[in-house]
């Protein structure tokens, strides 16, 4: 949706996409969604952004540091980093296990930013002193791999008792949204709370202000994502085609704002923040931005100005860390969130919550405490590219534009293999002496062309009017192959899959 490093010895842990369109009968024309009923109806005071706005930013900082570059440049940086002693007078906590389990959370802050900034960004309303952000970041006893678990705002919550840190008066446990435990006790209440509930150990505690986000995003020179479908949601103001693109600062902010984009609300938002986070990680370590004193310098900056820390966890500690992380890449991360059993669930005096599914989340916070991947290891191939449109809903006549014998076949073979509904009876095309692959398609099957194109690396796309449901492919000179895709289906309310850096990031 940044951080840092330094010195220190590393101890051993004291303790842890956008939805596809539904079928399509093959036979019928690909319609434009409509705007619905509700998307006319005028803005309502939007509720405060959450999740991993903040956390995301947070997380960069330790990537950034696994350059190595040095320690003078971040202990220059320590005094900006805020402490906040959230372990005080702290007894009957879980059992530490391996590895370190850092809890970020990402309040408002949204005062920071300029006026003019909140206009076009679409963050009116006043901040909060509540957490629109809660996380599980694990990194492994080895250092080389990173769980991030995502604790959803609304997650029904039992507090233990705690003196009000707004009144000073002393409540019993009682039920809650998860976000209001700071709201109530702040940092040590929010610590207690996310450890009763998952037996987890929490190590480190850190608090992000979401406008270093926005800055961070800028000096890293943007970050790029894609998407198989458009991305629409006037409440946050995000408006993307379909396809892949570079966010900025202030559409990054949007991005991992957005919760009207689809039916999945705030789940849907998470996995989208997970996307960008990917592609932040990805960035960061493949650009050569670590490898630059200034540029980390920089970033560093840009984050740690808005930081708040447990007074145990920093800059040499960070360092440390990021020297441990040289090797770290997406495929080093895996994200999740924790599985939701009862969506709505229904507390007086609460409203809608979400609560957890007892099993799988003791499965899921197992897998922490054990320091253990959150999923079953899998070969680590080239992702599919994901698309709008299944392979298996597209039919497909192939056509040989070329002299060379048999490239038809191998073709129409490839896509078969592929998911395609291919003829199987591939035929020479009227010309031979094609030299890039064309798809020609009615331009009422216009999104299946594009997933059929996708495919195709290199073809060009050519609107055939009249053409009718079936699409063709004319073979040529520049076919190299066929590249693996898929359609990215909807998941049960509630389920949420554990996936790889690599995996949701842009192919």
């Amino acid at each position: 949706m940044g951080l840092r490093c330094s010195r220190f010895r590393v101890r051993p842990s004291s303790g842890g996409v956008p939805l596809s369109a539904p079928p399509r009968s093959p036979g019928r024309p690909e319609r434009r969604p409509q705007p619905s009923r509700r998307a006319s109806r005028p803005p309502v005071r939007r509720k405060r952004p959450r999740w991993a706005v903040r956390a995301v930013t947070t997380l960069s900082v330790v990537v950034l540091a696994s350059a190595g570059i040095g320690h003078a440049v971040l202990t220059s940086l320590e005094a900006d980093i805020a402490r906040v002693d959230a372990f005080r007078d702290m007894k009957n906590r879980p059992r530490a296990g391996h590895g370190m389990n850092v809890l970020m959370v990402g309040t408002d802050g949204r005062e920071k930013i300029s006026e003019a900034e909140r206009r076009r960004y679409r963050l009116g309303g006043a901040p909060c002193r509540c957490t629109d952000t809660i996380m599980i970041v694990h990194i492994s006893e080895d250092r080389e791999r990173a769980s991030v678990v995502s604790l959803p705002r609304d997650s029904y919550a039992e507090l233990p008792p705690h003196t009000d840190a707004t009144t000073g008066e002393r409540h019993a446990g009682h039920p809650i949204k998860l976000n209001a435990a700071y709201a109530e006790g702040g940092p040590q209440l929010t610590v207690r709370t996310v450890e009763h509930m998952t037996k987890v150990k929490i190590d480190h505690y850190l608090e992000v202000d979401f406008t270093s986000f926005m800055k961070t995003v800028d000096v890293l020179g943007g970050v790029k994502i894609c998407t198989a479908q458009p991305l629409k949601d006037r409440y946050s103001g995000l408006d993307l085609p379909a396809g892949t693109h570079t966010l900025h600062g202030g559409e990054a902010l949007q991005y991992v704002r957005a919760r009207h984009v689809d039916g999945a609300s705030d789940l849907g938002r998470m996995r989208r923040q997970q996307r960008f986070l990917a592609a932040l990680i990805d960035h960061a370590t493949s650009s050569g931005v670590l490898l630059n004193p200034m540029k980390f310098r920089d970033v560093a900056q840009a984050v740690l100005g808005s930081v708040r820390a447990d007074k145990g966890f920093g800059t040499g500690q960070l360092l440390d860390l990021g020297r441990a992380m040289r090797n770290f890449s997406p495929s080093s991360s895996e994200f999740t969130t924790v599985p939701i059993g009862h969506m709505g669930y229904v507390v007086e005096g609460v409203g809608s919550t979400l609560k957890w599914d007892p099993v799988k989340a003791e499965r899921l916070f197992r897998a922490l405490r054990d320091d253990r991947p959150l999923a079953a290891a899998r070969p680590r191939s080239t992702p599919a590219r994901v698309v709008e449109v299944p392979p298996r809903q597209i039919h497909v006549q192939v056509e040989n534009g070329t002299d060379t014998a048999g490239l038809g076949r191998r073709a129409d073979a490839a896509l078969s293999a592929t998911g395609f509904r291919t003829t199987g009876r591939p035929v020479n095309a009227a010309e031979r002496s094609v030299r890039r692959t064309v798809v020609a398609y009615d331009p009422r099957w216009d999104r299946s062309a594009k997933s059929l194109a996708a495919a195709l690396p290199g073809s060009e796309l050519r609107p055939v009017n009249g053409q009718g449901p079936l699409l063709k492919v004319i073979v040529g000179a520049n076919y190299k192959g066929v590249t693996e895709v898929r359609a990215e289906t909807p998941r049960p309310a509630g389920e949420s899959p554990v996936v790889r850096g690599d995996e949701v990031a842009c192919t």
